[in-house]
């Protein structure tokens, strides 16, 4: 299988016992929103009686700070717009590089941002048959960059669409039918909705010169601040985990799943909560088509509550099911986490065991979930490296 890993911070301990013996259903509240009055699932509108992310939030602030006083962040090297191969262990006389030739690297500057850089997600388009043209969607501290790399030795910055609020370290990017679906932790920020249909007439800005300003499609303000967001592509459903922040008309749902229907993606509409394990992470849904046949075409989420890998069976968005809540051997965060295409396996990210517990190698979680009511963490990876993992993707099995 060929892994994509990228790297970050996040905390958690707990020795909880896994309770796969009962199955957790959803209880029902009212909230309002706009003068209207919707069901939800579980708690709506309070925050996580207890999680951990403030406290990783506050590392990573105090990492950052350090950075910037030394001048090294944020990084702004000028852009390289040609391949540059892999040279005894530097990439442009520079980068760190095995293996890999970098093919070309835009400054953030270039980018049209004044800050950081903090996410990266990508939209393939195909505007007729044969026709493929590849876009980098960069997530920045004060808003979003449209990168066109079909050619990645000559990139084009093709405009910025700004935060809806303030700056924030923390913005996820997904797309669902040709819409980029934008969160973010900046207080009010809610979630953005951007047409990318129309980075087909966008002109690419020349170096040196301001990027494009972009405006969002569309708005979703059922939520203030948001860690992560998840899309089922299969089913139209969106999942915002890990919104805290409490107000009028905000729907925390307990830091836990908060529900999206996009299937009209300029038309986001709640459908409802799921906060029975408290904060969540960040998750993988799907279509479930695993070996436990009980569950077989459910929509199944897989997670990452910090401290657990957590099973929630959401195909009823009115009986939502948590399936299992699982801890494991020296949990500090519970951070992100992949399924294998036959769905039997998954394997986790825990993002602070390298700084908190004896073994500093990296070390990825290996997990049977062929009984999704009893997961098992059977072994784990370590890398010959020392790195703190962040996240990882599974593209393919060889």
């Amino acid at each position: 299988m060929k892994l994509l890993l990228a790297v970050l911070v996040a905390v958690a301990v707990s020795e909880a016992q896994p309770r796969h013996d009962n199955h957790h259903h959803s209880r029902h509240n009212f909230t309002e929103h706009d003068g209207s009055k919707v069901e939800c699932v579980g708690k709506c509108i309070e925050g996580p009686e207890a999680f951990h992310m403030p406290m990783v939030m506050k590392l990573k602030e105090k990492a950052y700070a350090e950075c910037h006083a030394e001048g090294k962040c944020p990084m702004n090297e000028p852009s390289i717009r040609n391949l540059s191969p892999c040279i005894d262990g530097k990439s442009a006389g520079q980068y760190d590089c095995h293996n890999i030739d970098m093919q070309a690297y835009v400054s953030l500057t270039d980018m049209g941002s004044g800050g950081d850089g903090n996410d990266i997600w990508g939209w393939t388009d195909e505007p007729a048959p044969g026709v493929r043209r590849e876009y980098a969607i960069v997530g920045m501290e004060d808003g979003t960059a449209f990168v066109h790399i079909t050619n990645p030795n000559e990139p084009e910055v093709l405009g910025i669409l700004p935060t809806k609020t303030g700056w924030s370290m923390w913005r996820d990017i997904k797309v669902y039918k040709n819409h980029a679906f934008i969160v973010s932790e900046a207080t009010g920020h809610g979630m953005q909705v951007f047409n990318l249909l129309r980075l087909r007439n966008a002109e690419p800005a020349e170096p040196g010169w301001p990027v494009w300003r972009f405006t969002e499609d569309a708005h979703y303000s059922w939520v203030s601040n948001t860690h992560n967001i998840v899309i089922n592509e299969d089913t139209g459903y969106a999942y915002l985990v890990g919104s805290t922040r409490t107000g009028s008309g905000y729907v925390t749902c307990n830091g836990g799943l908060h529900i999206v229907d996009i299937s009209e993606p300029l038309q986001p509409k709640f459908t409802n909560c799921y906060g029975g394990d408290g904060y969540t992470h960040d998750a993988q849904c799907v279509v479930y088509h695993g070996p436990d046949a009980r569950y077989s075409g459910h929509e199944i989420c897989f997670a990452y509550n910090e401290n657990t890998l957590t099973v929630v069976d959401v195909t009823n968005k009115n009986d939502i099911v948590m399936l299992s809540r699982t801890p494991y051997l020296d949990v500090s965060y519970s951070h992100q986490g992949w399924l294998t295409e036959d769905h039997a396996y998954a394997i986790l990210n825990d993002e602070l065991d390298e700084m908190y517990t004896s073994e500093k190698r990296t070390r990825s979680l290996l997990w049977d979930v062929k009984n999704l009511e009893a997961p098992v963490h059977y072994s784990s990876f370590l890398s010959t490296e020392r790195s703190v993992d962040h996240n990882l993707y599974i593209r393919c099995v060889l």
